[in-house]
């Protein structure tokens, strides 16, 4: 009846927090709280996650936000983030000044075109991170990128607050020793760490973490690091046994720690390196010692041969996704050995690996039939022989990206648009051998297509009178 609320009057916070649930977008929580005081209570309740910039006073920031988002358990706080006009809170009338002092708030996102010279600097502190700990005691994710002025005794502070924490992403900060220390102490439940850019860790700190995480952690990526070194992995090797994603970007790390971690974690399902001083040793290891790994990522590696890419085909019958990026003296023989053991691979990327051709992923056409993603980029040694046998063997391909491959032309293209018609994903740029027939075939068979992309296709111009 007009005039009655009968959703308020009959409905229990309960099953209205449970619709908020099913939301999908954030505009369209914003618009529910906007209905009533009741609604807007309960949604702030529903909300688990904030994403916020640093502002120039943190601590206050961060403690109304506490009052406001009573169930948050993931915070984001990214001091790259742009600003926009910076807003001054209303006092409510009979409001008490000693709770709610004079302050400003800046909040990120797109720039309104108003500057304020006097704004104060924006930084995260540590008094900021401590409130962090204290104002939300259910924190299970954490993330601090680029905030820079952050330092290990606010980090200590938090982590003695946090015993929750799941997850900790420090990019960009200048934490010390003693900082990630705390957190091996007190975060027992940690599983996922990223030391990105963070330039004041050393070994000390990380073996300290991985003492104390030892049957929580899961996931550690280190990038950038210069004084975090295989002593490091080895301690995460010898404690960690649970870990099952590891990412390392270093020119300071060498075979004995892969060659830990590989030995120590037989349950390591992902592994990605960039280390240009890791040889064919390590990937020997892994492939003997990691049996259950699915995904391995390869970047700029100089000294890989394809003995490290038949130990990982005869080892690990489980890999589904392989990255080959700048592998300059991987070969066909080297792929041919992925093919034949790794049958399961289902999405494969080759870029920039100019000694792998068409024989090789031939191979893969012939062997790997759950294969859905391929990327081939910079593989001037690629021909249309190669895609051709994918497109009789890869039935169930759903994306194919194809950047600067000389040697691909129409054939080819005609070849996997008859033979994978779930094909849902073409991306193509630079490959000048590709023309109409090509482009054709895709109409003609593709039926599943949503995703298509042309560029730098000078000899594909019926495309422009379809569009037309």
């Amino acid at each position: 009846m007009r005039g009655h609320d009968r959703i308020n009057t009959f409905l229990p916070d309960e099953l209205i927090l449970e619709v908020f649930t099913h939301l999908d977008s954030k505009a369209s929580r914003d618009s529910c709280s906007l209905v009533c005081k009741r609604w807007l209570a309960l949604e702030r309740l529903s909300r688990t996650t904030l994403r916020i910039g640093a502002s120039g006073t943190p601590d206050i920031f961060l403690r109304l936000l506490a009052r406001r988002f009573l169930c948050v358990k993931a915070i984001h706080i990214d001091e790259h983030l742009s600003v926009s006009l910076p807003v001054q809170p209303r006092r409510r009338r009979g409001s008490d000044r000693s709770t709610l002092p004079y302050h400003k708030l800046h909040y990120f996102g797109e720039k309104s075109g108003y500057e304020d010279s006097e704004t104060e600097p924006y930084f995260l502190s540590d008094a900021a991170l401590s409130s962090i700990g204290e104002e939300f005691p259910q924190l299970e994710r954490l993330s601090l990128i680029w905030c820079s002025n952050v330092s290990c005794s606010g980090l200590t502070s938090l982590a003695s607050s946090c015993d929750s924490l799941k997850s900790l992403d420090l990019q960009g900060c200048y934490v010390g020793d003693q900082g990630l220390s705390a957190v091996g102490k007190y975060c027992k439940l940690l599983e996922d760490l990223n030391l990105r850019f963070c330039e004041g860790l050393t070994d000390l700190g990380l073996v300290e973490l991985a003492q104390g995480c030892r049957k929580s952690l899961k996931s550690l990526g280190v990038a950038a690091c210069a004084k975090i070194t295989d002593v490091s992995l080895e301690s995460v090797g010898a404690h960690c046994k649970s870990l099952e994603t590891l990412s390392l970007d270093s020119e300071f790390m060498h075979n004995k720690g892969v060659v830990a971690v590989a030995q120590g974690c037989p349950a390591l399902k992902i592994l990605k390196l960039r280390c240009v001083n890791v040889t064919d040793e390590a990937l020997m290891t892994v492939g003997t010692s990691c049996l259950s790994l699915e995904l391995l990522a390869l970047y700029s590696f100089q000294q890989f041969t394809d003995k490290g890419l038949h130990a990982v085909g005869k080892g690990c019958k489980k890999l589904k996704n392989l990255t080959l990026s700048d592998c300059y003296f991987l070969t066909d023989n080297g792929l041919e050995a992925i093919a034949t053991g790794c049958a399961e691979l289902t999405h494969l990327e080759v870029n920039g690996c100019h000694n792998i051709g068409t024989l090789g992923l031939e191979s893969i056409g012939r062997s790997c039939r759950c294969l859905t993603e391929l990327t081939l980029s910079y593989c001037q040694k690629i021909g249309n022989n190669a895609l051709q046998e994918v497109g009789r063997g890869c039935k169930f391909l759903q994306a194919l990206y194809l950047v600067d491959c000389s040697g691909v032309g129409d054939d080819a293209i005609c070849s996997i648009t008859s033979g994978c018609r779930n094909l849902k994903k073409l991306h193509i740029r630079r490959c000048y051998g590709i023309g109409n027939k090509g482009i054709i075939a895709v109409g003609e068979f593709c039926k599943s297509l949503t995703d298509l992309s042309l560029r730098f296709c000078n000899r594909s111009w019926v495309i422009w009178q379809w569009l037309s």
